[in-house]
């Protein structure tokens, strides 16, 4: 099998590279939280570092405790007993999709790693795009036709897909689609995967978020996990809520083959992490608020150039779609070789190579120090700080250009 780096760290390394050959590059395509360790968080680590014994495979106790306490209170039934912790939500999915098997329904376009994954576990994704307006989500009339055309064909479909919300759009599915969707896992026998690993980085906290897990519950998966909230993706953890005991069974069974047990230190700061100690809930309002401004302000820019940009809801991601251009391969090129500004293509997340969109991940734009991140996490006005107002001026400039 011919297996390529992932999109999105194989961007970075470009980006990594240029920059020490001296390039001006204006990172827009990794999608990092961007922000640094809340102080309670280091201490928690810091009090588990003797911690060094192989632990459950499923995760401690505690840990699967706290994310289930996180999930009830969000009016998602989990129990302790159904959840498994790992080395970050990333290989909990991969293992999900190991222990279910059959192909699986993805939204066109997601999350670069989704489609990979289930090419590495022997299925094959069925891409639908989300309805109109819409991100994270297959259309559900487009879900029914997929799965019974497939089926007729002789596949075995067994998982349907969601990101809420999403990356790489920024946008959030409607309770209504979500809804559906539950329905038709029912009468279509499908496990819904639902990935929230951006549901608290919701711009606005009133905005209406329904979970498949709250309509169907008895056949909904549900991943989280730290790296995106509260920016810990170097400390690999993340937790899955299971709806039935013989999955679980099925996936710890994975898990003991893969990774064994999520690193014991870790898991201790996580589950004080799942326990929204008020420190941990005010960063977590204040990174969801530097994210929508942001985010906003770089849709701005490509909006003034002429590109067509659905407004972001969650997250730090945006979608923009710019004519003049064969596809998103020549778009995402052109930003980085003339410009120095680095993109995804529309085509890392199983998008038409002839609609010319790319994926900006904006939240590296916060500053190259953990001092000017928490500068622009704590201005009242963080467009103003001078290393972000360059980096939209550098981004205005260009797309002007271009």
């Amino acid at each position: 099998m011919d297996v390529a780096i992932s999109a999105t760290l194989a961007a970075n390394e470009e980006v990594a590279r240029r920059r020490r050959a001296g390039q001006r590059i204006l990172n827009l395509a990794f999608g990092e939280a961007g922000l640094p360790v809340h102080p309670a968080l280091r201490d928690a680590l810091h009090q588990a570092a003797g911690s060094n014994g192989y632990g459950e495979v499923a995760g401690s106790r505690a840990l699967r405790t706290a994310a289930a306490g996180y999930w009830t209170r969000r009016g998602i039934l989990a129990d302790p007993g159904l959840v498994v912790c790992g080395p970050g939500s990333k290989p909990l999915l991969y293992g999900i999709l190991l222990a279910l098997g059959g192909d699986i329904v993805l939204p066109r376009p997601s999350w670069v790693s989704y489609a990979a994954q289930a090419e590495l576990a022997g299925v094959r994704p069925i891409m639908v795009p989300p309805p109109p307006g819409e991100g994270g989500a297959p259309d559900p009339g487009g879900v029914e036709a997929a799965v019974t055309a497939a089926r007729a064909e002789g596949r075995t479909v067994r998982s349907l897909l969601l990101t809420l919300p999403d990356n790489p759009t920024g946008r959030l599915a409607r309770p209504e689609t979500v809804r559906r969707l539950a329905e038709l896992a029912r009468e279509l026998d499908l496990i819904i995967i639902s990935d929230e690993i951006y549901r608290d980085l919701v711009h606005d906290p009133a905005a209406a978020f329904l979970s498949p897990a709250e309509v169907a519950p008895e056949r909904t998966v549900v991943t989280t996990g730290l790296s995106k909230s509260l920016a810990l993706g170097g400390w690999r953890i993340g937790v899955a809520r299971l709806p039935t005991p013989g999955l679980h069974r099925r996936l710890v069974a994975v898990a003991s083959e893969i990774w064994s047990s999520p690193t014991a230190p870790v898991q201790h700061a996580a589950a004080y992490a799942f326990g929204e100690p008020p420190e941990l809930v005010r960063r977590i309002a204040e990174s969801r608020r530097l994210h929508g401004i942001v985010a906003r302000a770089v849709a701005a820019r490509f909006a003034k150039a002429g590109a067509r940009v659905p407004p972001p809801q969650g997250g730090f991601y945006l979608y923009p779609e710019i004519d003049g251009f064969p596809g998103p391969e020549e778009l995402a090129a052109t930003l980085l070789d003339r410009y120095g500004i680095a993109v995804l293509p529309g085509t890392a997340f199983g998008d038409s190579p002839t609609a010319p969109r790319v994926r900006v991940a904006t939240s590296l734009l916060y500053g190259e120090t953990d001092e000017q991140r928490l500068a622009a996490l704590h201005a009242a006005d963080p467009l103003r700080l001078p290393w972000i107002a360059a980096g939209l001026e550098h981004l205005e400039e260009a797309l002007a250009r271009l």
